[in-house]
């Protein structure tokens, strides 16, 4: 396939003339939502080809009981190590940034070696473990080397299936995410009987794999198709999954705005439970944990299933903007609400 953006905008725009329907397809990763933007690709579809963003961005799908248990960590002088982007995610009662104007030790790491670094200071510490499989090996390094965290990792193909099962959401097509995809490899995919292309992150990256499901869709054979070949093998990186399935068991988990979805979470295994803030602080964490949920106007648990866009949210650009986030979506560069915002496509 040609490399040249526009005889690829071309293809593109003469497959999408002979459907004979518009098609909804999502990309799965939220630095394919960054790259969309900034690029302005949305613009270069034609009108019966849309792009929707999913669950991708692994901040906005922390559940707002996690953020919780860290907030009442903190409070309860506990030291925390959390990614910068998760300072100012709200939880039903206050995000970390509030908690830290209100004298908790919240600090910023930019990843696990440097949390393992002020451990040694800090012996207490309990590190914030989020994110998808890409992120899930370099934890599990951490807890070996005997870092103290509390896990709110997720696994992706969970979520797809769970989009999947949603009547209410027609997707015609994945772009399955990359860095996930760099770890898990190809084979997973297979049980998704939708078209699904794993792609790369620049503009021809993300083009190339949009025109790829448009020929699966004509074709009526959806199948798996690797265009990030240079990243992605096949197998994946089974040394990274052997050291996560080492540290970590399969447990159901909560997604911000999805719910609970099965098989979907990642706990330490009791092997290391004396790493493991839920086990060690775990009156805390009942207690956090069996608290009701509070109501909220924020859309982002509809905005991450593709099923309405940020604008449709009464609070988008009103109560909720990236200087005051309502909801996750808006807090994270990777968010949905928060692109929409920034770059208005």
């Amino acid at each position: 396939m040609s490399q040249n953006p526009q005889q690829i905008i071309s293809s593109i725009a003469a497959k999408a003339q002979k459907l004979d329907r518009p098609v909804k397809l999502m990309e799965l990763c939220g630095t394919h939502s960054q790259s969309i933007a900034i690029h302005g690709l949305k613009k270069l579809l034609p009108a019966n080809v849309s792009l929707v963003t999913g669950p991708g961005c692994p901040v906005c799908v922390t559940d707002q009981s996690d953020i919780d248990v860290m907030v009442e960590l903190a409070l309860n002088d506990v030291p925390v190590a959390i990614y910068g982007d998760t300072l100012r995610v709200p939880g039903n009662v206050m995000s970390l940034e509030e908690a830290r104007r209100r004298g908790a030790d919240v600090n910023i790491v930019y990843d696990t070696t440097q949390a393992l670094e002020l451990s040694k200071s800090k012996p207490r510490l309990v590190f914030f473990g989020l994110g998808f499989e890409t992120t899930t090996p370099m934890t599990a390094w951490a807890i070996k080397k005997g870092l103290t965290v509390y896990s709110a990792h997720k696994l992706f193909p969970p979520a797809m299936a769970a989009l999947l099962a949603n009547k209410d959401n027609r997707l015609d097509g994945f772009i399955d995410p990359g860095h996930v995809s760099a770890i898990i490899g190809t084979a997973v995919y297979s049980q998704f009987k939708v078209p699904q292309v794993i792609a790369g992150f620049s503009a021809v990256d993300v083009l190339k794999a949009i025109d790829m499901l448009l020929s699966q869709i004509l074709a009526k054979e959806p199948r798996v198709e690797n265009e990030y070949t240079r990243v992605v093998r096949a197998e994946g990186n089974k040394r990274a999954r052997d050291i996560s399935d080492e540290v970590f068991q399969v447990t159901d988990a909560r997604w911000r705005g999805l719910g609970l979805i099965p098989g979907s979470g990642l706990e330490i295994r009791p092997a290391f439970k004396d790493r493991d803030a839920s086990q060690i602080y775990k009156k805390i964490v009942s207690e956090v944990r069996h608290r009701p949920a509070k109501p909220t106007a924020c859309k982002c648990g509809l905005v991450l299933q593709g099923l309405i866009e940020p604008t449709d949210c009464a609070l988008f650009g009103k109560a909720c903007n990236p200087d005051q986030p309502y909801g996750a979506c808006m807090v994270s560069v990777e968010g949905a609400c928060n692109i929409r915002f920034r770059f208005n496509q």
